[in-house]
Order: structure tokens, then C-alpha cells, then sequence
């Protein structure tokens, strides 16, 4: 059965550091006609609902555990029955939203998940937030990037748990290895490539050439 790649997008709030900004989320549901799994939980059940149009939900994957990603996650999880999946590593920034309310099962670097004959990797990819993972489809040279690398550059920094160092150390090494090919579906915004990404980085001169 081929595998179906469902997008829609979500607009709310998104609020870190005692800041609130207007955000328009990307939906990304990945599957076959029968089951799927769903990124993130951005604010709108049911405009998730919608995309996922009655399958079984295999997994909620959160790329990250800021607010915008995660604060209907609870809800959406019990929704669609499906387990809620983070890295450990943002632990504190999910209390944040969450407190001591605890995610189901732990995402790490190399969590896979097979959808037909179809897999998923988990890519452990610090630097937005100390836990930020990617979603890696080798198959279909598809990459499901949170918010740690968009069209134009990686994701921001400068608040609370992030890293500019780190974040372009881990899309150098993690994440511009992948075939230049490779299509980047974003946490916000359009869709990109690694190859055009690559190129963005040496124009803004924190990428070096080889």
C-alpha cells in the first residue's frame, strides 16, 4: 500500500520567556489508507482530526515540546488513542506546558517506526530545544524537520534551552549528511530541500565548503 503523505496547517499561540507570538503550525500526517502517524499537536484538534480522517493512529511523535507542538497533545493522544512520544531531554521544557503530567514513551536517536514496509527514524537533533528530533523516511527521501532546520536557515535561538552553536553543529552533522535531494517538511512555513538548505548556509557563511 503506498504511503500517503497528509498536510494541513494550524494557526495559534506560542509562548516562551514571558513572550506571546502569532504562529501558524504545519499538520503532517504520514501513513497508508488504513493507519498513520501523526507530528505534533498543533492548536487544533480538530483540524488534525480532519487529516488523520478516521484511521488508526499509530503514534503521536512530538518533534519538540514547546507549547505550539505539544499543548493539546494530552487531548489529541486520547482522541485518536494513541500514545504520546518525546525525547527525554525535554523533560523541563514540557513541564512548562505540562507540569507533571507525563508523555507515554520515550523517543531516542534511532527510534524507528514501520508503517507498512515503510520506516521511520528518529533523529536526535539538538539546538531549537535540548530534545528536538527530526523524522527521517530513507525511502522517500523525506525528512520531517520540527523546528530545527526551515526554508532560509535553522531554527531560531537566543531563548530559554536553545543553542545557535549547537543547532548548526547538529544540522551540519546530522542532518546536511542526508542526499541533497532529500525533501524538508517544516514545523511552520514551506517545504525545502537539503540540498537548497546546504546552499543557504555557505551564502550565510555558516557553512564552510569542503
Amino acid at each position: 500500500m503506498p504511503l500517503r503523505i497528509d498536510h494541513s496547517t494550524a494557526t495559534g499561540t506560542f509562548s516562551l520567556d514571558g513572550e506571546t507570538h502569532e504562529v501558524e503550525n504545519n499538520i503532517w500526517v504520514i501513513g497508508t489508507d488504513d493507519q498513520c502517524v501523526v507530528i505534533d499537536a498543533p492548536h487544533d484538534i480538530d483540524a488534525v482530526k480532519k487529516v488523520v480522517d478516521g484511521r488508526e493512529v499509530l503514534a503521536l511523535l512530538l518533534t519538540h515540546a514547546h507549547d505550539d507542538h505539544v499543548r493539546f497533545a494530552p487531548e489529541l493522544a486520547q482522541e485518536l488513542e494513541a500514545a504520546m512520544l518525546l525525547h527525554p531531554d525535554d523533560e523541563e521544557v514540557w513541564k512548562l506546558t505540562h507540569g507533571d503530567l507525563e508523555w507515554d514513551e520515550d523517543l531516542q536517536e534511532g527510534s524507528t517506526f514501520t508503517l507498512d514496509d515503510t520506516e521511520i527514524f528518529t533523529l536526535h537533533t539538538p539546538g531549537h530545544s535540548p530534545g528536538s528530533v527530526c523524522f527521517y523516511i530513507p525511502s522517500q527521501n523525506v525528512l520531517f524537520s520540527g523546528d530545527t532546520l526551515f526554508e532560509g536557515g535553522p531554527g531560531a535561538t537566543g531563548r530559554s534551552f536553545s543553542s545557535r552553536e549547537q543547532i548548526e553543529e547538529t544540522i551540519q552533522r546530522r542532518l546536511f549528511t542526508l542526499p541533497r535531494e532529500t525533501t524538508v517538511n517544516t514545523g511552520h512555513g514551506p517545504s525545502t530541500t537539503i540540498g537548497a538548505e546546504i546552499d543557504a548556509a555557505k551564502k550565510d557563511g555558516w557553512l564552510k565548503d569542503d
